[in-house]
């Protein structure tokens, strides 16, 4: 479901609304399909800069509208809605499929896949639109990829602007795994009654 803001952008900090784009590892996003290869990496910037292409935006190739977007952050976040800006004369996206700690997601897998969230999309040239998620189910979110299967009738589509509204937690990706790979117990490291012949399983 798509809504307008509940408020005056003049009179209320959107940029730090949608402010999650700090927290995408640009490095590893990528996208499926884009017609320049890493132009994908142009669309996350500041709020007050979606309107802004002077450094490119991402389009599909030429007669294939299909877009997918892998999005994946440094630390775990929470999702709370997601903007889209896209282009004039039927190239805006008409449909956006979204999945979460998936890694390697190709069109065949989001084809058949079912998606945690879909919306259907209108064209939001002036990005005052944002699209509310589901948002007990995009809690930590470690990467996020989004599908877009179709436009508004253009022979490709092109995306100038995604934005993403949530929090970000303080544990870093990284470290979430180390811990993760700390707290689970090494069988080697405790000896049982069991080894000994006896028939208990209590540590010693």
């Amino acid at each position: 479901m798509a809504c307008l803001h509940d408020h005056s952008c003049e009179d209320h900090d959107c940029s730090s609304d949608f402010s999650l784009y700090k927290h995408v590892d640009l490095s590893k996003v990528s996208a499926l399909n884009e017609a320049v290869p890493g132009s994908v990496k142009t669309v996350f910037k500041a709020w007050e800069q979606r309107l802004n292409s002077s450094e490119g935006h991402l389009e599909s190739n030429d007669g294939d509208p299909e877009l997918l977007v892998f999005i994946p952050f440094t630390s775990d976040v929470k999702i709370k809605s997601i903007a889209v800006v896209g282009g004039a004369d039927g190239t805006s996206p008409s449909k956006m499929r979204a999945f979460i700690n998936r890694e390697g997601i190709d069109f065949s897998d989001a084809q058949n896949m079912q998606p945690i969230q879909e919306w259907d999309l209108v064209e939001n040239l002036q990005g005052v639109l944002e699209y509310q998620t589901k948002y007990s189910r995009f809690q930590g979110v470690g990467n996020l990829t989004l599908h877009f299967p179709e436009n508004f009738g253009a022979d490709a589509t092109q995306i100038h602007y995604i934005g993403l509204k949530g929090e970000a937690t303080q544990l870093k990706r990284d470290v979430v795994a180390t811990i993760v790979y700390e707290v689970m117990p090494n069988p080697s490291d405790h000896k049982t009654k069991a080894d000994n012949g006896g028939g208990l399983s209590q540590v010693e």
